[in-house]
């Protein structure tokens, strides 16, 4: 039998990086937030053992390194059952784009195998094998917009209102180990301080009703440096906002950039003048709007 699930992309906010820790990843603050952009995954599981991956982007390796494999491994590990699982992703969120895709397509195998199995292990336990994974896992887990600190891992549910967003991606992928990489981290921490207690309180008190509110929230420490490489990202922002957003950012590391709209209406409007522009003709772009799960 074949059990199918989505699997959300999700966009930043808000990013700031607050230092490099001793383990390698960056302690980070970020609001998190999924949208209905969804690759699909296809699961199914029989008697016996074995895990084999299948996926319809070439540029995804289908071996153990593969994200899924290893979180199906992580939860027979942890559930102590074996089975035989083949697993097809049939991908639709870009590549490398700063949209989680990857950590969203094992958080969604975790969710999926613990329900098909009956093991019917806790929220909790789920949680603890996502942060094993990647540091967004866990994100994907919970399922919704989020507060996010630690590496990435702690996170605190928020109110967010379900805006419109065009996503545009220039077609490359950008490396997030790289941009990480290329960080200037020489920050003024009181600026710093300022700006996470003034996102912080905002997240709790629910206030962003509209999205001209966010318009002094949408940082992303991330974006200067792989701005320098790759200039046209910033082009694409200020299109975006001649094309009438209310706001533009960059994702993660990138290279996706987000435009904020109100509504459907004039989201799906842009969204086909964008279709139509050439300026965009090698581009991806897609409309979506935020979840509230």
């Amino acid at each position: 039998m074949l059990h199918r699930v989505l699997s959300p992309a999700k966009i930043n906010l808000f990013l700031k990086v607050l230092k490099k820790r001793e383990d390698g990843y960056h302690d980070i603050v970020s609001i998190m937030q999924p949208i209905s952009l969804y690759d699909e995954i296809i699961l199914k599981i029989e008697k016996g053992k074995g895990i084999s991956v299948e996926c319809n982007n070439k540029s995804i390796p289908c071996d153990k390194t593969n994200l899924v494999y290893r979180a199906a491994e992580v939860f027979f590990r942890s559930a102590r059952i074996k089975r035989n699982l083949s697993i097809k992703i049939k991908k639709n969120i870009p590549v490398a784009a700063g949209l989680g895709g990857g950590s969203s397509n094992a958080a969604a195998a975790l969710k999926a195998l613990n329900e098909i199995t009956s093991v019917c292990l806790s929220q909790e336990k789920l949680m603890e094998m996502a942060a094993g994974l990647g540091s967004d896992v866990p994100f994907f887990i919970l399922g919704k917009p989020c507060l996010a600190s630690g590496r990435g891992e702690i996170l605190e549910p928020v109110n967010l209102p379900q805006f419109w967003y065009i996503l545009i991606n220039p077609g490359f992928p950008v490396s997030t180990q790289w941009a990480y990489q290329n960080l200037n981290l020489t920050k003024m921490e009181e600026d710093i301080s300022i700006a996470i207690l003034k996102v912080s309180a905002a997240c709790r008190a629910g206030r962003w009703d509209n999205p001209a509110a966010l318009q002094g929230v949408l940082i992303n420490d991330l974006e200067e440096a792989t701005i320098r490489k790759h200039p046209e990202i910033q082009e694409i922002k200020t299109l975006l906002i001649d094309f009438g957003a209310t706001g533009a950012l960059m994702s993660g590391s990138g290279p996706t950039v987000f435009g904020i709209f109100p509504d459907k209406d004039r989201a799906q409007k842009t969204f086909k003048r964008i279709k139509k522009d050439q300026r965009f003709k090698n581009m991806a772009v897609f409309v979506a709007q935020g979840l509230k799960l």
